[in-house]
């Protein structure tokens, strides 16, 4: 990789996103050689993936150049690399572009979507985990329109303008709300020669309620909003199968689509080559004590949305969100500090600062640690911590002014078609493919 010998240890992290990234800002300039890994050159705000696959905003707004964020740091470097397995014994870790041997290893691969073993479901429906997986939603959802112009067959059609979120947390929340204010104020004028009225947006839930990690107030209230948007929730309902086009599910609730996105689960993205002990059931997660370390490494850390620290108060872990992550990364870069200087490490405690969602214009729900508040209020407070959270001026700017836009103007200019999409062959596929 290139990365000359240096006189200071060598802290290598995978990974650039929430857990990374504030790990990487707080080792700035510190008496260690830093190396971060990842298989993009930028950061992205997960967050706001949804108003990228509803043409909200473009992808360059949400995202940030790795580089530029550590351009500054003496002894930092930067790799695009995907790293493909991890030799403890001999501290070295095994990638695409070469070996690269450590001190101190830091696994911060976040997580990926989870479908629960169902291979047909991971390869017909959509994922929103990435940039690339988010615009090819949007190509998606527009190109559903486009051909449903073209087809004389009204099942066809109505099958083109269905649309199946899978998971009512805040993903699913959120971009069905995104979906539903393009069929009120957007779609009608684009396609002024379909009937949007026949557009079916549904929310498929397996719990008895959206946003189950919030309070049932904010619950119930997202569920309100939704419906006020025509938006069709189905509760206490698992999605056991979709093959293209036919949804089926655990009761006699069935759904013809041509889109159906998940947002049903994520798991953690471990890294192969360490001890099954180390790894939860399935390899989903890295098992961590209260310093982060993996268990029965004593060189090797996790964070973030990959690392598991089970607890009296939270025995599977904490949630997989941006929280958890910037606030180990924080510690940990501490407690790296202090062992470089033969200190006590401090244990991670989680400060939970709050939960919310939005679920379109002038509607979202907020759960602080003593407070719990809906509408347009809790829209405002979930703009200005989105925006505070982005990293760099220029894309708090964007953002900001393109809320401003889609705000007076009710309008979305992002709607563009730039990497067309296509969909796997339905007749094509066979049982060999899994």
């Amino acid at each position: 990789m290139n990365i000359p010998r240096s006189s200071f240890p060598r802290i290598v992290i995978i990974g650039g996103g929430f857990a990374g990234i504030s790990l990487a800002k707080k080792l700035k300039n510190k008496n260690a050689q830093v190396v971060l890994l990842d298989k993009h050159n930028y950061h992205t705000f997960q967050p706001l993936l949804y108003q990228v696959a509803t043409g909200g905003l473009e992808a360059g707004s949400i995202a940030y150049p790795i580089r530029k964020v550590v351009q500054d740091y003496e002894n930092f470097y930067f790799r695009l690399a995907n790293v493909k397995e991890i030799d403890a014994e001999n501290k070295k870790i095994i990638a695409d572009i070469g070996d690269l041997y450590f001190d101190y290893l830091v696994i911060a691969t976040g997580s990926k979507t989870n479908y629960f073993g169902n291979k047909e479901i991971e390869s017909f429906s959509m994922a929103m985990k990435t940039i690339p997986q988010s615009l090819n939603i949007r190509s998606l959802i527009l190109e559903n329109f486009e051909q449903a112009l073209l087809t004389n067959d009204i099942n066809e059609r109505n099958a083109l303008m269905n649309f199946v979120i899978v998971g009512g947390g805040p993903t699913g929340v959120e971009l069905a709300g995104a979906l539903a204010e393009m069929k009120k104020a957007i779609l009608p004028k684009d396609y002024p020669d379909l009937d949007i009225r026949n557009m079916g947006i549904h929310v498929v839930q397996g719990s008895e309620r959206l946003l189950d990690a919030m309070s049932p107030k904010s619950s119930q209230k997202a569920e309100d909003f939704l419906r006020g948007l025509g938006v069709s929730i189905w509760k206490s309902v698992r999605v056991t199968n979709y093959d293209g086009r036919m949804v089926t599910t655990n009761s006699d609730l069935t759904f013809d689509t041509a889109t159906v996105i998940w947002a049903a689960g994520v798991k953690g993205a471990v890294v192969n080559g360490l001890k099954k002990e180390a790894l939860t059931e399935r390899a989903d997660r890295v098992r961590v004590n209260e310093f982060n370390q993996a268990l029965g490494y004593d060189t090797i850390f996790a964070i973030g949305d990959v690392a598991l620290m089970a607890s009296d108060k939270n025995p599977q872990g904490h949630p997989m969100m941006a929280q958890p992550a910037i606030q180990q990364g924080d510690l940990l870069a501490e407690n790296l500090i202090n062992l470089l200087q033969n200190k006590k490490m401090k244990p991670f405690v989680f400060n939970d600062k709050g939960s919310m969602a939005t679920i379109g214009r002038n509607k979202a729900v907020v759960d602080l640690p003593h407070w719990h508040f809906q509408g347009v209020f809790a829209w405002f407070v979930w703009m200005f911590v989105h925006l505070f959270s982005l990293i760099g001026f220029k894309n708090k700017a964007v953002v900001l002014m393109n809320w401003i836009y889609n705000y007076i103007k009710f309008d979305r200019e992002g709607r563009l078609i730039i990497r067309p999409y296509k969909k796997k062959n339905i007749q094509s596929f066979t049982s060999d493919e899994f």
